[in-house]
């Protein structure tokens, strides 16, 4: 019988923004290597983790300049002219 599990392996997760670094257990497959606490270990970089996350951090970071509602308007929202048309039907 085939052993078709993954290989569950010290891995070190590097916060990209936060620049916070653990290590952990996990599955994941990955290329790139980092000597933390005089071994080398696996590294994974994340873009997000509890250390910059919003939610978790209890700060609000500004995604964008311009805001996601007012492109949106912007872009997709109705006109006078478009609103006038339609109520005249």
């Amino acid at each position: 019988m085939a052993n078709t599990d993954p290989t569950y392996r010290p891995v070190v997760f590097r916060d990209k923004s936060a620049g916070l670094t653990f290590r952990t257990r996990s599955t994941v497959q990955t290329d790139a290597t980092i000597e933390f606490d005089g071994a080398t270990y696996p590294l994974v970089d994340v873009e997000i983790s509890s250390a910059s996350h919003p939610f978790w951090t209890g700060r609000d970071r500004v995604l964008d300049t311009e805001g996601r509602v007012e492109r949106f308007q912007r872009r997709y929202g109705r006109t006078d002219t478009t609103s006038t048309r339609r109520n005249a039907r």
